[in-house]
C-alpha cells in the first residue's frame, strides 16, 4: 500500500484488452470523496468514457459526469469528464496564447491544424498532454474553470505511454526553441514530479505482465514516476489449494460430486460429471498460471491492487463496486 494523497495527476495505462478505461473510471469515482472534484479525461478519440457511463459523446468541454463513491459518512464529491482531441486543443492554445480567435477557426477549415498535427506527432502529444497539464495547474488564464483535487487520465497503451508523456524529448529534434518547446519543458516538471503517478493495468497472463514490466523499466529510464499496478479481471477463487491440486491431478471425489448434484435436484449423468471435472481441471490449470504471473507482479517492486472479473459485465453499479475495492486496498 502507498500514500497517493500528494498525487494530483493519475495516469492510467495498460495493454489493450486489460481494461484500463474501466480502471481509470473506477479510480476517478474512488478519488471523488466528500467535497472533492475529480476530472476524468481521455485522449484516444474512442469516446470510452461516454460508453462506460452510458452518456452522450463528450465534447471538448468539461462536463459534470456523476457523483463519486460515498465516504464513510455518505459524503460524495463530483466526477467531471473531458474528451481531448488535438485539433480542439490547438485551437484553444492559439486562442489563449496568440489571440487568433476566428483566424484559428479559419485555419481549421483549411485543414492546416490536421496537417500540422499529422506531420508532427510530437506536437500532437504536446497538445493533448498540455490540456491535461492545464487542468492540473489551473492559473489566471482560465478564471472560471473548476479547481480539481485530482485528474485521472485514461492514457494511451503501455507500449506508447513513455513516448506520450516524455514530450520534451519527443520534440527535441523538432523544436529547439519557441513557445511549444517551452511549454513541453514546463509540462515535464509536472510529469516527473511526485504529483504525478503512472499506474499500469494488467491481467494475469504472460504477455500483459511482461509488457507491464517493460513499461515500468521504460518509465523509470525516462525519469517518469511509476505508481501502482492494477491486476484486473481476476477470476474467482472459490476452490481451496487442496481442491485445486486434486482438480489438476484428476483426483477429485467423483462420488461426492454426483451426490452434491443429486442433492441439488439435478439429473446426474456420466457426461455431465465428466464435463464438470474437466472444467475443474481447466480452472485449476488456469489458476496455477495466474499464480505464477501474480508472483512476477509482486517482484516488480511497486504497490499492486486486484480487481475481480465482473460476471455481468461493467455497468455504473459495477464501476462503483470496483471503486470501493480500490479504496479498500488504499489506492484512493
Amino acid at each position: 500500500m502507498s500514500d497517493w494523497g500528494k498525487v494530483r495527476l493519475h495516469v492510467v495505462t495498460g495493454k489493450g484488452g486489460t481494461g484500463k478505461s474501466t480502471v481509470a473510471s473506477a479510480l476517478a469515482l474512488a478519488l471523488a470523496g466528500r467535497g472533492k472534484n475529480v476530472l476524468l479525461c481521455e485522449v484516444e478519440g474512442r469516446q470510452g468514457i461516454a460508453r462506460m457511463f452510458d452518456v452522450d459523446p463528450l465534447p471538448y468541454q468539461e462536463r459534470r459526469l456523476t457523483t463519486g463513491l460515498p465516504d464513510a459518512d455518505g459524503g460524495r464529491g463530483v466526477v467531471h469528464a473531458l474528451h481531448i482531441d488535438a485539433e480542439s486543443a490547438l485551437l484553444e492554445y492559439l486562442s489563449m496564447y496568440y489571440r487568433l480567435g476566428r483566424a484559428g477557426k479559419a485555419l481549421d477549415r483549411f485543414g492546416v491544424i490536421e496537417f500540422a498535427t499529422t506531420i508532427a506527432p510530437g506536437v500532437r502529444d504536446v497538445l493533448l498532454t498540455g490540456k491535461v497539464y492545464e487542468a492540473v495547474q489551473r492559473n489566471s488564464r482560465n478564471k472560471n474553470a473548476i479547481d480539481y483535487d485530482a485528474v485521472v487520465l485514461d492514457a494511451p497503451p503501455t507500449g506508447r505511454i513513455t513516448q506520450f508523456l516524455n514530450v520534451s524529448n519527443e520534440l527535441a529534434g523538432l523544436a529547439k526553441v519557441g513557445p511549444i518547446k517551452s511549454q513541453s519543458d514546463t509540462m515535464m516538471t509536472l510529469f516527473r514530479s511526485p504529483r504525478t503517478a503512472v499506474h499500469l493495468v494488467t491481467v494475469l497472463e504472460e504477455m500483459p505482465v511482461q509488457e507491464t514490466a517493460d513499461g515500468i523499466a521504460e518509465l523509470r529510464s525516462a525519469g517518469l514516476p511509476v505508481g501502482g499496478v492494477v491486476v484486473n479481471l481476476v477470476r474467482p477463487r472459490d476452490l481451496s489449494a487442496e481442491q485445486l491440486t486434486a482438480a489438476r491431478a484428476g483426483s477429485l471425489d467423483r462420488g461426492a460430486l454426483e451426490a452434491d448434484l443429486a442433492a441439488g435436484g439435478i439429473d446426474v449423468s456420466a457426461d455431465l460429471v465428466d464435463g464438470l471435472l474437466q472444467e475443474a481441471a481447466d480452472h485449476a490449470e488456469r489458476r496455477a498460471l495466474e499464480d505464477s504471473q501474480r508472483a512476477l507482479v509482486a517482484d516488480l517492486g511497486v504497490p499492486s491492487y486486484e480487481l475481480p472479473q465482473m460476471a455481468g459485465g461493467i455497468d455504473l453499479g459495477g464501476l462503483y463496486e470496483l471503486a470501493g475495492l480500490l479504496r479498500e486496498q488504499g489506492m484512493a
